[in-house]
């Protein structure tokens, strides 16, 4: 059982009797540098800071935002990559007494726009080569790069603010139903309680060696940078391939002695099933963000912990050890509730269920952000007045996830209530597809599920669509419209063509009846060459059965035909164990069709004869010829 309680950093900013925080997180760390001033802070391939190098940097940055009229509740953009530079750039805007909205490089322009317009930004924290994106509508841009010396000229000071433990900390971006995303808003106060209970529950320290993996405009980008800033220790960023390969994943951990990690569902189940040395550093291995399918083996050296929560709670709202099990007869759990976190399961009167009933959870206490920005409606609707307390100004979040509580507290998750997806991680609202996909003018209604795959790394989105009459659209063609509004992990595999959306009785839309994928009515990609060499086929078939398509062309892209980077992870195993070559992901990235991948495969055989002597090269040739 993890245990409870308030870490001793953050106690002093902590008044849990009567819920009136004052805990900022940029305070903490001020703290925090005066005693590990030399101590490295962040490390990753470019750059290493200790804490002074970090905090001073930081504070210059936010004497600036504050003399740009930033103060308490300015939202702020950061359009940066995960790198040293976006942490220095989130704690300057926390620092500045303002609050940050990370912004994903990866969206497409449509995205990000929109973000900037719906949060009305005043500033964005970015780069040169970034804000010259084309079509990016960014308000006024400070530049790290190319205005480096003038931050560097900035007071080197902790800058003073009256921003309190009720200002809003980040607000973050997540899919929105109504076919546009929406602002989740995250006060100090909710922050301080998660940061407080991480402490506490995983015994935080400065000797220990943390990690940033996520995207930055993920949620669990906060959860792995704040609560160990706070205790003074290391912070570890992988490059992008690193990060994304299971082997290479584990052995950066490993060299790196990291001792406490967080990594998305899937890709934390894929370093469950590698072989880990009993000599270990790691301690935890935190994941959540998806259903958790597998449990840990008794040979692991870590403990796997599982954790639940949406955006609108700060993160994590349960939180549990799953135990070593070899045939477990249950998935695993999501744990108990976070310290001063209150989970409700709840039939439709909003009365508790039975333990052992379905019921919605709702989610109650210190996680609870303040609602949505810009959008009193549905925060009326989602944040409700919580029955169960005494005070009038609580709030339970209503999340439409069903579950129920096992006899001994622990919580079982059961699915979503409504349509929401969750695909590698990623939290998908079927209606921003469903909205972007009715805006092209050959489509007259649509609807988006996910694929029934119980694979969760298989899993992917399908999209039936009813056309307007005489219209002839490929998948390839639709993808490209889409692509201008929704980043990849949005955009579906398949395409159905359907001639009306089925309905049930009482005229709601009936998605058991939507048909299932075939040859006859999914639209086509555009037309590709069959393979053209030996090799081709090969890599063409390995596809097809990672994908589980028919038919793959020659120039038939990976990645627009559903794959990912975990698949491709599997796929360059295939191939190095058929061909004895070794691809990276890049390779994979830079060369996604069957042809590209031949071309890539013939030249690395080419190189590794060259390199053989005579008798070598002989001998595998008649290995060749008899295979």
């Amino acid at each position: 059982m993890i245990p409870l309680g308030t870490s001793d950093t953050l106690s002093p900013y902590l008044n849990t009797a009567n819920n009136a925080y004052n805990a900022r997180i940029s305070s903490i760390i001020t703290g925090v540098v005066t005693r590990f001033h030399t101590k490295i802070a962040l490390i990753s391939a470019q750059e290493t800071l200790t804490y002074d190098e970090l905090n001073r940097r930081a504070n210059q940055l936010a004497h600036y935002l504050q003399s740009q009229g930033v103060g308490p509740n300015t939202l702020v953009g950061c359009y940066l990559e995960r790198s040293t530079d976006f942490i220095v750039s989130v704690l300057a805007i926390l620092k500045a007494g303002a609050a940050y909205i990370p912004m994903d490089p990866s969206y497409p322009v449509g995205r990000l726009n929109y973000m900037i317009q719906d949060a009305q930004m005043p500033l964005v924290v970015t780069k040169q080569e970034l804000a010259e994106q084309p079509g990016l509508e960014l308000p006024q841009a400070i530049l790290l790069d190319t205005q480096a010396a003038l931050l560097a000229a900035q007071d080197q000071s902790d800058p003073e603010t009256t921003v309190t433990g009720e200002d809003l900390a980040y607000v973050i971006y997540t899919s929105g139903s109504t076919g546009l995303p929406k602002g989740v808003q995250i006060t100090h106060n909710n922050l301080a309680n998660l940061v407080a209970w991480h402490h506490e529950a995983f015994a935080v320290t400065a000797d220990d060696r943390a990690t940033q993996i996520s995207s930055p405009a993920f949620d669990a980008a906060v959860w792995e940078i704040w609560p160990y800033l706070t205790k003074g220790a290391s912070l570890y960023i992988p490059d992008e391939e690193t990060r994304v390969t299971p082997v290479a994943l584990r052995d950066w951990l490993l060299q790196n002695k990291i001792t406490i990690t967080f990594l998305p569902t899937v890709l934390a189940e894929s370093l469950l099933q590698l072989e880990w040395p009993g000599s270990a550093p790691l301690r935890y291995l935190l994941t959540g963000a998806d259903t958790l399918h597998r449990y840990p083996t008794p040979a692991l050296p870590f403990a796997l912990v599982n954790n639940y929560g949406p955006s609108e709670t700060t993160v994590v709202a349960t939180s549990g050890v799953i135990p070593p099990t070899e045939h477990p007869e249950t998935p695993p759990s999501i744990g108990r509730a976070i310290t001063h976190v209150d989970i409700h399961i709840l039939d439709k009167d909003l009365q508790p269920v039975p333990v052992g009933t379905t019921g919605e959870i709702y989610i109650g206490g210190a996680s609870v952000g303040s609602g949505y920005l810009h959008r009193p409606e549905l925060t009326a609707e989602r944040f409700i007045q919580d029955p169960f307390s005494n005070s009038t100004q609580a709030r339970l979040y209503k999340t439409g996830d069903l579950g129920y509580a096992l006899p001994d507290g622990q919580i079982m998750f059961i699915g979503r209530e409504d349509h929401q997806i969750k695909i590698r991680g990623y939290r998908i609202e079927p209606g921003e597809i469903v909205h972007w996909l009715n805006e092209l003018e050959d489509i007259q209604a649509s609807v988006v599920v996910a694929s029934k795959d119980e694979d969760a790394e298989q899993k992917s989105l399908i999209a039936y669509l009813v056309m307007q009459p005489e219209t002839e659209l490929t998948a390839s063609e639709i993808r490209d419209a889409l692509s201008n509004h929704l980043p990849s992990y949005m955009l579906p595999a398949t395409f159905v063509q359907i001639e009306q959306l089925p309905l049930t009785a009482n005229g709601k839309l009936d998605r058991a009846a939507l048909p299932e994928p075939d040859d006859e009515n999914m639209l086509p990609d555009e037309e590709s060459d069959e393979p053209a060499t030996v090799i081709e086929e090969q890599v063409s078939e390995i596809i097809g059965e990672l994908l589980h398509i028919e038919y793959v062309g020659r120039d038939d892209n990976f990645f627009m035909l559903g794959g990912h980077s975990l698949l491709g992870t599997q796929m360059i195993a295939r191939i190095q164990a058929l061909f004895e070559v070794t691809l990276t992901l890049r390779t994979l990235f830079e060369s996604p069709t069957a042809r590209l991948l031949a071309d890539e495969i013939e030249q690395r055989l080419i190189d590794k004869i060259t390199a053989m002597s005579e008798d070598e090269a002989q001998s595998l040739l008649r290995q060749g010829q008899n295979q």
